[in-house]
């Protein structure tokens, strides 16, 4: 049981972690399941455990500095075990506009690596690279439109960083 504990104390040391992630250790370093279940247990009441804290500082991180839509924001936290219903609640909190931000971020400094190809490729890669982070089309288009302009026909990418 100490060992156990002590498993669990050192992983969650480290960084924030799911209840589902913290079962995992522990069956990997070959602790029984009972004595999981009762260390989860434990953990859960003294507040050392808390998916949806957790599923809120992983929204709060990924959509800020790691530059993520939704749709991948919710296949990570599902991914980690959290509950569709405090998922859902975790990612209604995130501001559109903010979203929206973060993808245009996002395509401003990929646009760099992109300079000098034509537009319908610069086009197509970017809009891969936004939908892969799991950007909405909706967020993708706009975004495009904003780097790219509209009239996106042969010539090389220009675009506007937006800095002056």
């Amino acid at each position: 049981m100490e060992v156990a504990r002590k498993i669990a104390l050192d992983q969650l040391a480290t960084r924030a972690r799911s209840e589902q992630e913290l079962r995992q250790v522990m069956q990997r370093r070959n602790v029984p399941a009972d004595v999981a279940d009762e260390i989860v247990e434990r953990f859960t009441e003294v507040g050392l455990l808390n998916d949806a804290a957790f599923a809120q500082a992983l929204t709060a991180s990924r959509s800020e500095f790691s530059l993520r839509g939704r749709a991948r924001i919710r296949q990570e936290l599902q991914a980690k075990g959290i509950e569709r219903e405090i998922a859902n609640e975790v990612l209604a909190d995130i501001n559109p506009e903010v979203e929206r931000e973060a993808a245009l971020t996002l395509a401003r400094r990929r646009m760099r690596s992109m300079a000098g190809l034509q537009r319908h490729v610069a086009r197509r890669r970017m809009a891969g690279v936004l939908a892969r982070r799991g950007f909405p089309s909706s967020v993708v288009s706009s975004v495009l439109e904003e780097v790219l302009g509209s009239d996106w026909q042969d010539e090389s990418v220009e675009f506007s960083t937006g800095e002056q």
